[in-house]
């Protein structure tokens, strides 16, 4: 994956995060899913919608499908990423073989015209394509439908060192008095945990590896710090954008946020990393068009004319975009699918002495989940609301 490709997915990443993160709202969202969708729809569309969706590509129209195919390619060839591309017409919009001839092979369907018939076959599709994990098709199907264009992606690993159940109470912020499900290690790679000073505050960043390329990258800002602003942040430390102070270099005492570091007594001098977190699973559906300007879609949901002669001789403009989205973080490993569709409508009518670093994430955090080999974030979130504490009466119900 060119490095061009990634950069501008990122980008849109951060971008939408800043944009459409509530606060207060746990949330999780996929610009690699929306990104080959607008870069499919930008080399077919002329005039100002052209434009405006080369600007929120990042990279030229002229090149927009190929970017898209590329990067579907890559992230479909790596390990515990599936990813997929579907496009359905009605039989009166006739797609232009050179469009479709650039896109992914064998993603063409037909819509019959029968919304039941149709939404059986598109979420059948959804389902198949994120192992049951999303099982609709964000969209909504009507007589005005012409043309539905959809991603799905669907991400696995399992962490090289698992997590140990345990209960969480956190003394301190939003969840104070109530027990999560939170999860523990150690291990003496300070490495992998890092402290960033950046536009947001001061930024948390410790990296959890997967066994197959796939880390997730939990993120803690200041208790002052918006979502947003801390999602935008993370990402643009991933580009290099901050310098980021390594654990075997922080100092003694709270040098970040939830970061504690001192000396204790030890049978080994190695350093130790000890990690709490909560374990999660955050869903969500985007309507895409309330933040259009985010991803260049101003002038593409004009339907007084259409923009995309590059599709078909049927003037079409996009009716709407939506996504589904879930994400899980537990002992054993993560996992995320998100499944993007635009559809489309006529356009033209109306329509001994050892380190300790220990590093808590008692409040809200958010998460990153990158292709390691390219840095591509697949699926971004921010976490509020953690899963509760299963009590075992056995054990007393104590915690760790």
């Amino acid at each position: 994956m060119d490095t061009a490709t990634v950069r501008a997915v990122n980008a849109l990443t951060a971008r939408w995060a800043a944009a459409a993160v509530t606060p207060g709202k746990g949330t999780a969202l996929s610009a690699v899913g929306v990104w080959p969708l607008l870069a499919f729809l930008a080399g077919a569309a002329d005039g100002p919608a052209r434009d405006e969706l080369e600007q929120a590509l990042g990279v030229p129209a002229d090149d927009a499908i190929e970017h898209g195919r590329a990067l579907l390619e890559v992230l479909g060839a790596a390990d515990g990423i599936d990813a997929a591309l579907g496009v359905w017409t009605k039989r009166e919009v006739p797609l232009r073989g050179d469009w479709l001839d650039r896109l992914p092979p064998a993603v063409a369907g037909r819509l019959t015209g029968d919304d039941a018939v149709d939404r059986k076959e598109l979420d059948a599709w959804a389902t198949r394509n994120t192992g049951g994990l999303v099982k609709e098709m964000p969209v909504v199907l009507d007589p005005s439908t012409l043309m539905v264009l959809a991603s799905a992606l669907c991400v696995r690993t399992t962490w090289q060192e698992p997590f140990i159940p345990r209960t969480l109470e956190p003394r301190r912020g939003p969840w104070t008095g109530r027990k999560v499900a939170g999860l523990s290690r150690s291990g003496s790679d300070l490495n992998l945990l890092g402290v960033a000073r950046t536009s947001a505050g001061a930024l948390t960043v410790l990296d959890v590896r997967g066994s197959n390329g796939i880390d997730v990258r939990l993120l803690l800002g200041e208790e002052t710090a918006g979502a947003g602003d801390v999602l935008r942040a993370g990402t643009e430390v991933l580009a290099g954008a901050y310098e980021v102070v390594r654990g075997g270099r922080l100092a003694e005492g709270l040098p970040g946020p939830g970061v504690a570091i001192q000396k204790i007594t030890s049978f080994s001098s190695a350093p130790q990393l000890y990690t709490v977190t909560a374990a999660f699973t955050v869903t969500d559906d985007h309507d895409l068009l309330r933040h259009q300007e985010v991803f260049g879609l101003d002038t593409a949901t004009d339907t007084s004319r259409g923009h995309f002669p590059g599709v078909s001789d049927v003037p079409l403009a996009v009716g709407g975009a939506r996504q589904s989205i879930t994400a899980s973080f537990s002992a054993e490993g993560f996992v995320a699918a998100a499944v993007t569709a635009f559809a489309a409508v006529a356009g033209g009518v109306p329509q001994k002495k050892a380190k300790f670093v220990a590093v808590t994430f008692d409040r809200p955090f958010g998460f990153l989940a990158v292709h390691r080999a390219s840095g591509v974030v697949l699926t971004a979130g921010w976490v509020t609301d953690p899963h509760d504490a299963v009590i075992d009466e056995r054990w007393g119900g104590g915690g760790w």
